[in-house]
C-alpha cells in the first residue's frame, strides 16, 4: 500500500518589539535570567495587561503580506495549561476571532509547478517562559525556570495541511521567513527561537480522502531539522501502520543527533485547553482606515521586487530570486545599479565575490566593508581596461580589508593593466621561441593549447596583460 503524506505547520514568530505585549519589559535576548520581568508578566495578582499597539502593527503587516483578510474585531482569549515556566497558568492567545484569516501563499520545490498553500489563520499571543535543566542551569541539581521570554509577542501562522513533503514544508517556512524579515517584524533568528516551527504530520493511503491520525513535532528550530524531522516521522507512521499498528495522536520531540522523534505527551484538543475571552483585555477594532494606511505603507514584497528586477534590469530569473533573498541584498543591488547601468555586471560580482567575502567572514550585507559605491567604482576600472578581471579580485580583496577606494589601491600596487602592444609582443614572443614544441603541436592541430599560451603569457605579465590584447596578438603570431 503506498501512503501520502498530509503536512500543517504552525509557525511562531517572535516580533521584532522592543518591549512585551501585554507590559513595559524588554525583549532583548541573553540578559541574566528573570531580569526582565515585572507584575504583569509574572501574573501577580492585581496586575493587569496593556496590549502594546506595534504588536497590531506588525500582525497586520504580517496578514497583508500573507494575503490575509484582517478581521474587523478580534478577540483575546485565556489558554488555559498548568507547566512551570507558564507563570499565570494560562497563556493569552486568540481562539475563536484571531486577527488575520485565509490567506496564502505560493511555493516552488524545484521540478514542480507551483503550488498555493492556504494560511488558516495568523493570532496574537504571548509567548511563555523557558526551563533550563542540567549544567546549563547553573544549579547543582533540577531545573531553573528563566521568565525573561513570558510575554515576549508571537505571531502564530497556521497553515491549512495543504502540503505533501518535507521539501515543500521547507519552501513554505523558507517563503515565510523571507517575509517576516524582509518586513522587518522578526529578526528570523531561528538558534535563538525567533522563528520556530510545529510540524503537524500525518499519513493516509492514497487516494483516500480521509486524513490520519496526526502527530505534532513541536519547537523546530531549523530548515534542515524540519527536513528530518517529518522525514522521519512520514517513515515512523508508515511502519506502524505496516505492522498493524496505530498511530497515537500525540506530541513528539525531535532529537537532532539521532534524527528521530520521541513521545512528548498525548495530544491536546482545543477543549481541553478551556479557551475563554480575557475579561481583563478588551476586544481590538480594526477599522478600514487602519488597514488601508498599513497597506500603504508596506514594503515592496520580495516576489513583487523579484519580477521587477527580472523585468527592468533583464536578469535571469535565477539571479533575481538570489538579489532578493533578502531586503538588504537587493537594497545593496539596487543602490549599485544606481551608480552603474551594468546590471549582470553587478549581479556577478554580488553573486561571486561579495557573496564568498560574506560567508567567509559571517558578514551581513548590511555590515559589508565594501560599499555600492566601491564596488562600482571598481566595475569600471573593469571596463574602463584599468585593470583585468583577474586583477580586480586583488583588488577587492585589499578593498574589503582596507576600506580604500580601487584607484588608490591600483596605484600603490602598481596593477594597472598593460594594453600597450609592443609590451605584449614582446612576451609572446618570448614565450614562443621558448615553448617551441607546443607551438608545433598547436600548428598540427591541437587547439587547446591555446588556453596554455594564454596562462603563460599572463603569468609572465603577473596578470597585469590586458586579455583581449593578449588573445589577439597570440592568434596572429600561432597562425601566422
Amino acid at each position: 500500500m503506498r501512503f501520502q503524506p498530509v503536512i500543517g505547520l504552525e509557525v511562531h514568530v517572535q516580533l521584532k518589539t522592543a518591549s512585551k505585549i501585554f507590559c513595559g519589559c524588554s525583549t532583548a535576548f541573553g540578559s541574566e535570567p528573570n531580569s526582565q520581568t515585572c507584575p504583569v508578566c509574572l501574573g501577580l495578582p492585581g496586575a493587569l495587561p496593556v496590549l502594546n499597539k506595534q504588536v497590531v502593527e506588525f500582525a497586520i503587516q504580517a496578514g497583508l503580506a500573507t494575503n490575509c483578510s484582517i478581521t474587523p474585531r478580534s478577540v483575546f482569549a485565556r489558554k488555559n495549561y498548568f507547566y512551570p515556566d507558564l507563570p499565570k497558568g494560562y497563556q493569552i492567545s486568540q481562539f475563536e476571532d484571531p486577527i488575520c484569516q485565509h490567506g496564502w501563499l505560493d511555493i516552488q520545490v524545484e521540478g514542480q509547478e507551483s503550488k498555493r498553500i492556504g494560511i488558516t489563520r495568523i493570532h496574537m499571543e504571548e509567548d511563555a517562559g523557558k526551563l533550563v535543566h542540567g549544567d546549563v542551569s547553573g544549579l547543582e541539581e533540577g531545573s531553573g525556570v528563566d521568565l525573561n521570554r513570558a510575554c515576549t509577542p508571537l505571531l502564530e501562522v497556521v497553515s491549512e495541511p495543504d502540503l505533501r513533503s518535507s521539501d515543500e514544508a521547507v519552501s513554505y517556512l523558507k517563503q515565510l521567513h523571507q517575509i517576516v524579515t524582509w518586513l522587518g517584524i522578526c529578526d528570523g533568528n531561528m538558534e535563538e527561537g525567533s522563528f520556530r516551527c510545529d510540524a503537524n504530520v500525518s499519513v493516509m493511503p492514497v487516494g483516500s480522502e480521509t486524513l490520519g491520525t496526526r502527530a505534532e513535532i513541536k519547537n523546530v528550530n531549523s530548515f534542515k531539522f524540519v527536513k528530518q524531522a517529518i522525514e522521519y516521522e512520514i517513515r515512523r507512521q508508515i511502519e506502524l501502520i505496516e505492522d498493524g499498528a496505530t498511530v497515537v495522536q500525540e506530541t513528539r520531540l525531535f532529537d537532532p543527533t539521532s534524527g528521530t522523534t520521541r513521545s512528548m505527551r498525548s495530544k491536546e484538543e482545543a477543549h481541553d485547553y478551556r479557551y475563554f475571552p480575557d475579561p481583563d483585555l478588551v476586544p481590538l477594532v480594526i477599522d478600514d482606515a487602519w488597514v488601508q494606511r498599513t497597506r500603504d505603507e508596506l514594503p515592496e514584497l520580495p516576489e513583487q521586487r523579484m519580477q521587477r528586477f527580472m523585468t527592468e534590469w533583464d536578469l535571469s530569473a535565477y539571479d533575481a530570486e538570489v538579489l532578493t533573498a533578502s531586503r538588504s541584498l537587493a537594497e545593496y543591488f539596487e543602490a549599485c545599479v544606481a551608480l552603474h547601468v551594468n546590471a549582470k555586471a553587478v549581479s556577478n560580482w554580488m553573486m561571486g565575490e561579495i557573496t564568498r567575502a560574506l560567508n567567509d567572514s559571517g558578514t551581513s550585507i548590511d555590515c559589508c566593508p565594501v560599499t555600492p559605491r566601491l564596488l562600482v567604482e571598481l566595475l569600471k576600472l573593469i571596463e574602463g581596461g584599468t585593470i583585468s578581471g583577474k586583477i580586480a579580485k586583488t583588488v577587492f580583496e585589499a578593498m574589503w580589508q582596507s576600506g580604500k577606494e580601487p584607484a588608490t589601491i591600483v596605484q600603490e600596487q602598481g596593477l594597472v593593466q598593460v594594453s600597450d602592444s609592443g609590451a605584449i609582443e614582446a612576451i609572446i614572443d618570448e614565450i614562443l621561441t621558448r615553448e617551441a614544441g607546443q607551438v608545433a603541436e598547436f600548428r598540427s592541430g591541437k587547439d587547446k593549447l591555446f588556453g596554455f599560451f594564454v596562462g603563460q603569457v599572463m603569468k609572465a605579465s603577473k596578470g597585469k596583460a590586458n586579455p583581449a590584447v593578449v588573445n589577439e596578438l597570440l592568434l596572429s603570431k600561432l597562425k601566422g
